[in-house]
């Protein structure tokens, strides 16, 4: 979304859930284009925004109860203003980042004002789509990785999913810090897509026939000590008969994530109600 003029009032996208939040309505509104009055706020010129999945039992739990919502977090855009105490970014930077879920601007809007921690400079090379379109997925990737798994040097890594955004981002991530890394593939086309990547991967495990063993794999890969690190992309947590309908088959069983890693090792799930025993 290319922005050439900043007018007095603009139009930003909301949404509205019904009173039984069963359904969600889009809106747009015209709301005044304000200068920055804070001082560690910055005010820039949106140039691009994702669309992510709006999580809306997390804002219930959280009981930010509004009578419309802000669409769009991930943006990239050109700062215009900054305040009086903002130390990292000038006028005309180029930058990318997270609006943060009590924001009262949505990223699909000309102009919004953001708390200059929430945005980092944009490389040169990487395009305003690019950069709103990976920003999301590459903080989920480093935070698994280096806060949530404290991955260092020589390190076996499993990424569940890895031909997905997320997947695909922390496998690089993983092997820049020295990490072995092994990757699950669930299709052909993703096989295929794994096998072609730079350094290359210890071990890509097809599942998507059904016959590959997660576990088995990753325990000869490791000489039967387990992996280090698991990074799933969602689990079973019960039989295949007992699943609710929507849980994709060719998720691993929490059991055998258990079976795969290693003594001390860390997982870093994706799933809610995961429930694991502990000894």
């Amino acid at each position: 979304m290319l922005i050439r003029n900043i007018n007095v009032t603009m139009k930003g996208l909301y949404f509205q859930q019904s009173s039984t939040n069963e359904e969600i309505t889009f809106i747009f509104q015209e709301r005044e284009n304000l200068p920055v009055t804070e001082e560690n706020y910055v005010k820039l010129q949106v140039k691009a925004c994702a669309l992510s999945h709006i999580n809306t039992e997390l804002l219930a739990e959280m009981k930010m109860e509004k009578d419309f919502f802000p669409v769009g977090r991930e943006i990239a855009g050109t700062v215009l203003e900054v305040g009086s105490k903002v130390s990292f970014f000038q006028p005309d930077d180029e930058v990318v980042g997270i609006l943060p879920l009590d924001s009262e601007d949505p990223g699909l809007c000309e102009a919004v004002r953001v708390h200059e921690h929430y945005l980092v400079h944009k490389p040169e090379k990487v395009t305003w789509t690019e950069a709103a379109g990976t920003i999301r997925d590459g903080v989920r990737a480093y935070t698994a990785l280096h806060f949530l798994s404290h991955l260092s040097p020589g390190k076996s890594v499993l990424i569940m999913d890895g031909a997905s955004a997320q997947g695909t981002i922390a496998i690089q991530l993983a092997q820049h810090r020295g990490a072995k890394v092994i990757s699950t593939a669930c299709s052909l086309e993703d096989k295929q897509y794994l096998e072609r990547l730079r350094p290359s991967l210890a071990r890509v495990i097809d599942v998507s026939t059904g016959k590959a063993h997660v576990a088995e794999s990753c325990l000869e890969e490791t000489g039967g000590l387990g992996v280090d690190i698991v990074l799933d992309a969602g689990v079973r947590l019960y039989s295949k008969d007992d699943e609710p309908a929507g849980k994709l088959p060719l998720l691993p069983h929490k059991h055998d994530i258990l079976t795969l890693l290693g003594v001390g090792g860390h997982w870093v799930t994706t799933e809610e109600n995961l429930q694991a025993p502990c000894g």
